[in-house]
């Protein structure tokens, strides 16, 4: 998913002409689209589906540097002391 320069960049005043329109086209396209006023970007609009996949993948993606970087820096814990600090240790 990148943005299409030729057909993702609107004016704000398309939006108040017809934002069903943009809204529609950030779904079917899954891309952002640039809005601008006087030629200048000022705000991007993607769907709510897109974004909340995008948060979804950028919390994963921190989730595995910092435990990479905690294998890196020695900082693990096995499983057995894992699950009894969680509460999980389920047999005594």
């Amino acid at each position: 998913m990148g943005v299409k320069f030729s057909e993702d960049i609107v004016p704000l005043t398309d939006i108040k002409v017809n934002p069903g329109r943009v809204v529609r086209r950030t779904k079917e396209s899954h891309r952002p689209i640039l809005l601008t006023s006087r030629g200048r970007g000022v705000a991007v609009m993607q769907s709510l589906e897109d974004f909340e996949q995008a948060e979804e993948e950028k919390f994963f993606m921190r989730a595995v540097v910092e435990g990479l970087s905690d294998l890196e820096n020695n900082r693990e814990v096995d499983l057995a002391t894992t699950k009894i600090r969680l509460g999980l240790n389920l047999n005594p």
